[in-house]
Formats: C-alpha cells, sequence, structure tokens
C-alpha cells in the first residue's frame, strides 16, 4: 500500500495547496489501548537503542582477546555503530512510506533483538561485525523513526514523549555500561553470556510493537480514505538552512557524546584518579541524562525559541573542559556533572526535530536528514582525539579541540533552535 502511506504522511504538508483540512490519525477512530501500548512500546524501544554499544564497551577487551581481533578491527568496531547510523538511517523515509512508521519500528526492533542474540555466538571478528551491524541498523531506523510516531500520535505532547524517550534512551545507555560486567561475573563470567543478556530486554520490545503495527496499518487506511489528499511528496529538507543547522548541531553533539564516553575515563586516569573511580564518574556523566532528558524536552517545547537552552547546556560543557585542562582529579566530581548537563543537548536537538517541522512527512524527512547527515558528520572526531592524545602524549590538545568545537556547536543551537519549520523555509508554508 505505497500510495496511501504516502498520502498519508504527506497529508499535513500539503493541505496548504488544497485549502481542504488535513485528516490525522487522531481524527480517525483508533482502539482505545493504542495510545497506552504505543506509550510502553517507546520506553522500551528508546531502552534498546544504545546497550547493543554501551554493552560491547564494557566488555570489549574480554571480546576483543576471545574473538582474536587484530588493532585494525577493534578500531573498526567502535566506528561502525555511527557509520551505520548515518548509512541505514537514511533508507528510513521510503520504508516509512512504503509500510508504515510503526511496522518499520517494528521490524527494527525485531533486527536489533536478532542481532544480539546472533553475535555472542559468531566464531570470529566478521560474523560478531555483521550480527552487530544488524543490531544497528535496526536502531538507526528506530532512531529515525520514533520521533515520527511521537509527532504522529502524540502532537499536543510532543515535548512531555520526547522527554520520556529521551530519558529512556539515557536510562539504558547507563543501565547497560554500569551493569553489564556484573551481570557477567554473576552469570559466570563468560563475555559471551554477558553479551547476550541483553537480547532478553530487545525481545521484550517487539512484543508492543506488533499489535501497534497492525492497529496503526489499518488507521492509515482509514486516514487514507476518509477525504480528498493533496498532491506532494512533502518538503525537500535539503534546502531548508534550519535543517542544515540541526544536521551539524545534532553531528557535534553526537561528537562530544561519542567522546564522552570513549575518553573520559582514559582522561581522569592519566591525572591520578583510580580506574574504578574513573568508571563511576563516567556513569555519573551518563545518569545525568536521565532526569535533564526529561526536562529538557518539555521546557523546549513550551519555548517559541530554544537557542538559549543551546547556549546554556554549551557553556555547561565550557566549563567542564576548561576543568578537566587545569585541575581534573580536583574537581573531578564536579567536571563530571557538568559533562554530563551539557551532552543533554542529544534530547534538545531530538526536540527540534519535532518542533521544526509542521507534518509527520516533514518530521521523517528531518528526522532522517539530521541523524544521518549528523552521525556521518561525528566519525572523525574521537578517532582525532586519540591520534591527538597519541601524538602530543596528554590531554592538553585534545581538550582543547574538544572545548573548541563547542563554540560552533552553540551557534548552530541557536540557529536551530530559531522559530521556524522547513516547510516555510521551503516555500511550503501556509
Amino acid at each position: 500500500m505505497p500510495d496511501e502511506e504516502t498520502q498519508t504522511l504527506d497529508r499535513s504538508a500539503g493541505a496548504a495547496a488544497t485549502r481542504a483540512p488535513a485528516i490525522t490519525p487522531q481524527a480517525t477512530a483508533q482502539p482505545t489501548w493504542l495510545g497506552p501500548v504505543l506509550v510502553v512500546g517507546i520506553v522500551l524501544a528508546a531502552l534498546n537503542l544504545r546497550p547493543a554499544i554501551t554493552s560491547l564497551g564494557a566488555l570489549f577487551e574480554e571480546t576483543r582477546t576471545g574473538l582474536g581481533m587484530s588493532g585494525t578491527v577493534a578500531g573498526l568496531i567502535t566506528s561502525v555503530p555511527a557509520l551505520c547510523f548515518a548509512v541505514f538511517g537514511v533508507t528510513a523515509p521510503r520504508l516509512s512510506r512504503r509500510f508504515g512508521p510503526a511496522a518499520v519500528v517494528c521490524a527494527g526492533m525485531v533486527a536489533v533483538a536478532a542481532g544480539l542474540l546472533v553475535r555472542p555466538f559468531a566464531n570470529g571478528p566478521v560474523g560478531f561485525l555483521a550480527a552487530s551491524a544488524l543490531s544497528l541498523a535496526g536502531i538507526a531506523l528506530t532512531n529515525v523513526l520514533l520521533p515520527v510516531i511521537v509527532k504522529r500520535y502524540f502532537p499536543d505532547r510532543v515535548g512531555t514523549m520526547i522527554g520520556l524517550y529521551s530519558m529512556s534512551l539515557a536510562a539504558g545507555t547507563s543501565l547497560a555500561a554500569a551493569a553489564t560486567v556484573p551481570l557477567t561475573d554473576a552469570l559466570g563470567g563468560s563475555w559471551r553470556t554477558g553479551l547476550l543478556v541483553w537480547a532478553v530486554l530487545a525481545l521484550l520490545a517487539v512484543l508492543p510493537w506488533l499489535p501497534v503495527a497492525r492497529a496503526s496499518r489499518r488507521v492509515d487506511r482509514a486516514v487514507a480514505t476518509a477525504g480528498p489528499v493533496a498532491p506532494g511528496a512533502g518538503p525537500r529538507v535539503g534546502r531548508s538552512r534550519t535543517a542544515w543547522a540541526l544536521a551539524c548541531y545534532f553531528g557535534l553533539q553526537a561528537t562530544g557524546a561519542y567522546i564522552t564516553m570513549g575518553w573520559l575515563p582514559q582522561i581522569f586516569r592519566d591525572a591520578g584518579v583510580s580506574a574504578s573511580t574513573a568508571g563511576v564518574l563516567l556513569a555519573v556523566t551518563m545518569v545525568m541524562g536521565v532526569p535533564l532528558a526529561f526536562v529538557i524536552p518539555g521546557l523546549a517545547a513550551r519555548m517559541k525559541n530554544q537557542g538559549a537552552i543551546a547556549v546554556t547546556l554549551g557553556v555547561f560543557g565550557l566549563i567542564g573542559y576548561v576543568g578537566l585542562y587545569l585541575a581534573p582529579a580536583a574537581g573531578a566530581w564536579a567536571w563530571a556533572l557538568l559533562l554530563g548537563v551539557s551532552n543533554c543537548a542529544f534530547p534538545l536537538v531530538i526536540t527540534l526535530i519535532g518542533l521544526r517541522a509542521k507534518s509527520p512527512a516533514g518530521v521523517v524527512k528531518l528526522s532522517a536528514f539530521a541523524q544521518s547527515t549528523g552521525y556521518l558528520i561525528s566519525i572523525p572526531g574521537p578517532l582525532l582525539i586519540g591520534a591527538l592524545y597519541q601524538h602530543s602524549g596528554g590531554w592538553d590538545l585534545p581538550l582543547a579541540l574538544m572545548a573548541g568545537l563547542l563554540l560552533p556547536q552553540i551557534v548552530l543551537g541557536v540557529l536551530a533552535g530559531r522559530d521556524r519549520t522547513i516547510e516555510d523555509e521551503c516555500g511550503m508554508g501556509d
């Protein structure tokens, strides 16, 4: 039913051209259970968007040794997440038009679960990498389409629902980072078991999306046949300055997040902090995202211009990096907290994706464009920081670069936070 799905997604964007009222899923009959089950599905899906990555990070040395990975292959695996997010995220709009966003998210959760089930049984790096890529492909599709689901089914609660989604994502990230090693020890000490356990959470996430995908398909058919449909394929996102600002802002905040996850413990350890304390400090940084990921989207949704939030988050990060430069060990807890606040640029940019487009069609295209472009931008950052660290023999230059990247991030956040939509910028406004 590709034509029906395209009509459904594009109706809001084309309504101005026909002067006919847009017909949305909220205006059609739908099961009373769909809303509550969608909330559960969004929470479970978000919980599964990072454990495939952070659980491997916790057991990476054991996994590398167990599979006999070379240094080159190990480096490739650490770069695969951002690459997969960019490559597979581009396919989300086309798949969404063909099958519906809920069905694609359901398939994405199946892919995440399948990859997590298979990769612990891989006998070599190639099989392990392929299974990881399967999970990451599912994560990429879900990354792009969850904001679309929120915009489509909760248009009056975008801030609240994006907050719930972002908080769940942060919770899943922190949980996998903190619990993987203890779970592995409790289950016998094998890295394979430690990685396999996260497939259980992914399988749970599939369950609510099965009925949601079926019910939303029926709603889509009802919308497509309920009235006149405007032509058009939604906005051409690449023509929008706001879309480019969002994509670059997404890329720089992702760069900062990956650098923090990959290198912050080493910065503290090189300053004389014990390995165990350095791990706890990273957990503190990650946990900061849980409450703030719920607060920031709601606050942003109530504001016409969100630039002030982007500036505030950037300033927190600048203070944190300056502190790491001047007194990394003496103020370690303060710098970890400040960087944790700064890393909450992610829930802000996800909220902006929902606010900077008028229609589900616009949101799906903007989400795919911003995330795919942004993740491509983020790929070199952690590698460059590692190269600077290795060749300079310390953290002065890397920390200067980290702080320097926050300056354009702040400017781009201000530009992306302006009260305008991509449809208006592309000449498709009312």
